[in-house]
């Protein structure tokens, strides 16, 4: 079976980039001293800083995987292929919610990105999906759990 592919932006792509080498260089180094200095507590059975510490590099290792797997299967999205003329992933959506006459910027986001509070919104998302293959000057309808509600696309941009 073939693994779902990531859709990163260039800038997803380098955070994750970068911390899975913080996680390769520095924090292995820092849990590999933290295992050296319990073992030095004698009794493993009640070492509870062993245990943690333990527990904690199993967490990193998770980690470091998944990320490697993400990394393997992204598919980066390149600028220059962000299209301004409807709503696509990787560009930034200007829109006016009807109901609050409130604007808000959202930048459209693979799940793996998205991130609410940077205004990053994923395409699976109610209002990522209402938006997407949309064009400037629609209005759409999202179906939010809370009900739906009506926003209008000011402008696209990359």
């Amino acid at each position: 079976m073939a693994e779902k592919e990531i859709i990163l932006t260039y800038e997803g792509l380098k955070v994750r980039e970068e911390e899975l080498e913080y996680l390769k260089t520095q924090k292995r180094k820092e849990i590999s001293e933290k295992i050296k200095v319990a073992l030095g507590f004698g009794d493993l059975s009640e070492n509870a800083e062993y245990d943690e510490a333990k527990n904690e590099q199993a967490e990193v290792e998770m980690r470091i995987l998944k990320l490697e797997k993400m990394l393997k299967n992204a598919k980066i999205i390149d600028n220059d292929d962000i299209s301004t003329d409807v709503v696509t992933l990787g560009c930034k959506v200007k829109v006016l919610d009807i109901d609050f006459d409130e604007e808000m910027e959202y930048m459209i986001v693979g799940s793996t990105e998205a991130n609410p509070n940077q205004n990053k919104l994923s395409d699976e998302s109610p209002v990522g999906k209402a938006l997407i293959g949309a064009k400037a000057g629609d209005t759409v309808s999202v179906e939010s759990p809370n009900g739906e509600f009506q926003i209008k696309i000011i402008s696209i941009s990359r």
